[in-house]
């Protein structure tokens, strides 16, 4: 999520699609501008035909603007995307600013409204010159000061929402390699829980071992993962202790708790208040840090596993690359992704809360922090 303040409306408009992810359609984004210096804070985005609807749209359109006060926004600013100019038409766009201007009015003493179409772009309350039938060209947008910024600074903007979750399968030959030692690996760990907590403890020793192993490979030589390894760190996640040490293994300054997780309870019972404690730094202020960059080896990891692994059997690595695109402020990534865990897995426990946790509209505590 980037802090930057606006001094244009086409620069407003250049940056939502990357505090988003992607371009847009048919949609309502609501932007908050935060006291005292206007610096764009949350970015909201909802269904233009949902918050257009006569039933759903008032409710949709107070909870928006709940949001925006809830983020301290001082004012406000809409965009509405649509295929072409919505002006001088019946289009669903006027109901739907009709909605939340009306939720607005006794909170932000006026609320502008753009407007983004395939062509072009323009002030929704604009019949002169300045905003001519279709709008002013796009390319007005990217070579704006934010817009060249934001792709100097590595910004990507996926072309379509399901796109900002998008992770290429690897080839047959190296899913199948991948599948047969994760096969091989899960029959192990089935058999260790048979054989005592000794052996179990074992096999998932060596399973935070793999990943600790495929992550020095990611941070050394990026793109080089061992299929032996994702095999294993695949199996291994299935596991809930082998889990909840690699989430510590992900979180900053959490030393030796990723093995001590994976002791037995009994011997060790301050592991999970450990973990609770790391956690702290990615929802709450007062422990408030920021996440890595969002291409870190732990992140490639996860996603060669979800890569090299079994279709629809990645909840426990989706869910954790979903808790590391909320706390980057990538909401509609872990959206996609939780939709996906969830798919995979509708009883995922971690996924269900977190996706609750994302859907109510609470922010990182390094975001909360930051206003």
């Amino acid at each position: 999520m980037t802090t930057i303040t606006i001094t244009h409306p086409s620069e407003l408009l250049a940056l939502v699609p990357h505090q988003i992810g992607f371009v847009p359609e048919e949609s309502v984004v609501a932007v908050s501008l935060r006291r005292p210096r206007g610096r764009v804070g949350l970015v909201a985005r909802v269904d233009l035909a949902v918050l257009a609807d006569s039933h759903d749209g008032p409710r949709l359109a107070h909870g928006l603007v709940a949001h925006l006060e809830r983020d301290h926004a001082g004012s406000a600013v809409v965009v509405v995307y649509t295929a072409a100019d919505p002006r001088g038409t019946d289009h669903a766009a006027h109901e739907a600013v009709r909605q939340i201007r009306q939720a607005a009015d006794d909170v932000f003493a006026e609320l502008p409204v753009w407007v983004v179409t395939r062509t072009g772009y323009l002030s929704y309350d604009c019949c002169g010159e300045c905003c001519p039938p279709g709008g002013r060209p796009l390319a007005e947008l990217s070579s704006s000061a934010v817009g060249v910024r934001m792709v100097v600074a590595g910004s990507a903007v996926a072309h379509r929402r399901e796109d900002v979750a998008t992770i290429t399968p690897a080839t047959g030959a190296e899913r199948q390699a991948v599948a047969r030692v994760c096969a091989r690996w899960a029959a192990r760990g089935a058999q260790a829980a048979c054989d005592g907590a000794e052996v179990l403890e074992r096999w998932r020793m060596d399973s935070v071992q793999a990943w600790y192993d495929e992550v020095a490979q990611a941070t050394d030589y990026p793109g080089a993962g061992h299929g032996s390894r994702l095999g294993r760190v695949e199996a291994g996640l299935r596991d809930q202790r082998v889990r909840d040490a690699v989430l510590a293994a992900m979180l900053p300054g959490t030393g030796d708790l990723p093995l001590r997780l994976v002791l037995d309870a009994t011997t060790d019972p301050a592991s999970s208040q450990g973990l609770m404690a790391a956690l702290e730094r990615v929802f709450q202020v007062e422990a408030a840090v920021t996440p890595p960059g969002p291409r870190d080896a732990h992140v490639r990891v996860l996603e060669d596993v979800v890569a090299h692994g079994r279709r629809d059997h990645q909840a426990p690595a989706l869910t954790l690359l979903a808790l590391r695109a909320w706390w980057a402020g990538e909401g509609a990534r872990a959206n996609q992704l939780l939709t996906r865990a969830l798919h995979d897995d509708p009883d995922h426990v971690m996924a269900q809360l977190l996706a609750q946790v994302a859907s109510s509209g609470l922010v990182p505590g390094w975001v909360a922090a930051a206003r």
